[in-house]
């Protein structure tokens, strides 16, 4: 996510919901991220990482 700066304010997990967790999808962590950018508030600094696989580039 970038500001209205086009600085990078988060790129952080969309919630802490895995495979076989059985926590639903709610996608808080960037709602959270998103709403703190619309109202010019500071995103919060702790952002954990993405879980997924890595793009594989064909070299």
């Amino acid at each position: 996510v970038f500001d209205g700066e086009l600085k990078l304010v988060y790129r952080g997990r969309l919630d802490d919901s895995r495979p076989g967790n059985n926590k639903p999808l709610t996608g808080k962590d960037l709602r959270a991220a998103l709403d703190a950018v619309l109202e010019g508030r500071e995103v919060n600094p702790v952002q954990y990482p993405s879980g997924g696989c890595n793009i594989k580039w064909k070299k």
